[in-house]
């Protein structure tokens, strides 16, 4: 399809064809577009070539060429995620070189446009014979992030990243099961039920471990990181964080690395993302015991997550929302590393 401007566009709208996003209408699309461009331009980049369209139930993404640089690409979120902008700014002022520094960002709207991060880490995994260490340094360097960004929660919070606390996770949780009663059958009910007063005892443990809260992406899967260069890595893609615990965020990385490693993978992997943690008064076996809460824990900011979705988006994909936010909530009746 080509716009009046002729430029090629091509839309992905991936297994949701029938999702509503802002992208549909024509003068939110029109401003999108103008926006991104001028934000390229002020960049000293000039935008060339065709675009390409992702468009999902929780965003809309756009690919533009640029001239010489390859792409860039803006990102509108949702009303529920649209603190995304305004975070990803800010994370580039208090942890450079951890995260991907915006070109443009429009903190009202939920706008942002960012620079290409280069290879993703998922590509470097794709290749024959990739380690399964590999995974271990990013882990490490976001863990350092997530420290260097203990002083910054009440900033967090104030930018409209949404707060769960530790001491506050039996609330989200009574939260999640109330508005996901739908998607949850009887039996369902009655484990959740019977699973709440030894979550409110993890949480009770947990706020206790001695550490503290912090940013917790709730979705570090190898699609959101980029291998920036040589020991570097880049972590991008804030729309599902939380103020919470940060151990949480172990949770989705060490799935993907034991669906495609096995479990013997994960003692590695755990003792790398908890090395920065060391110190402190706190043993080993305190930091793996916090982990583990954590991770089991961490079900709730992925139940979180699929409620931020575009008003309106259509029915099946709230449907299809409100069921994915059930599986999770009744992934907390099982092992966490399972």
């Amino acid at each position: 399809m080509r716009h009046a401007d002729d430029v090629a566009v091509t839309v992905d709208r991936g297994a949701y064809p029938d999702a509503i996003t802002p992208w549909e209408r024509q003068e939110w699309r029109e401003a999108a577009v103008q926006w991104a461009e001028r934000g390229a331009v002020a960049a000293g980049l000039r935008p060339s070539g065709g675009r390409s369209v992702r468009l999902r139930p929780w965003s809309v993404l756009v690919r533009f060429g640029v001239a010489g640089r390859g792409a860039v690409w803006f990102k509108a979120n949702p009303p529920a995620s649209s603190f995304e902008a305004g975070l990803t700014a800010a994370l580039a002022r208090w942890v450079p070189g951890h995260v991907l520094t915006p070109l443009a960002v429009d903190a009202d709207r939920g706008w942002s446009l960012l620079p290409d991060g280069g290879t993703l880490l998922r590509d470097v995994l794709a290749q024959d014979g990739a380690d399964p260490r590999t995974w271990e340094e990013p882990l490490r360097q976001y863990a350092r992030m997530q420290r260097e960004l203990l002083p910054r929660v009440q900033d967090l919070e104030r930018l409209g990243v949404p707060r769960a606390r530790t001491p506050d996770l039996p609330d989200v949780f009574d939260g999640l099961v109330a508005g996901n009663d739908a998607a949850l059958d009887e039996g369902d009910r009655i484990r959740l039920r019977a699973l709440r007063p030894r979550l409110a005892d993890w949480c009770g443990e947990l706020a206790t471990a001695g550490v503290t809260d912090s940013l917790d992406h709730a979705d570090l899967h190898d699609g959101q990181l980029f291998h920036a260069g040589a020991g570097r890595y880049t972590f991008f893609d804030w729309g599902d964080a939380l103020v919470s615990h940060p151990f949480c965020s172990f949770l989705v990385p060490a799935r993907r690395a034991r669906a495609r490693y096995g479990p013997e993978v994960l003692p590695r992997l755990r003792d790398a993302y908890l090395e920065p943690w060391t110190g402190g008064g706190r043993t080993s076996a305190d930091l793996r015991r916090a982990l583990t809460l954590a991770t089991r824990l961490g079900a709730l900011g992925r139940a979180c997550s699929w409620g931020r979705l575009f008003p309106g988006a259509s029915a099946g994909a709230e449907a299809t929302g409100r069921a994915q936010s059930a599986e999770w909530l009744l992934r907390l009746c099982a092992d966490p590393w399972d």
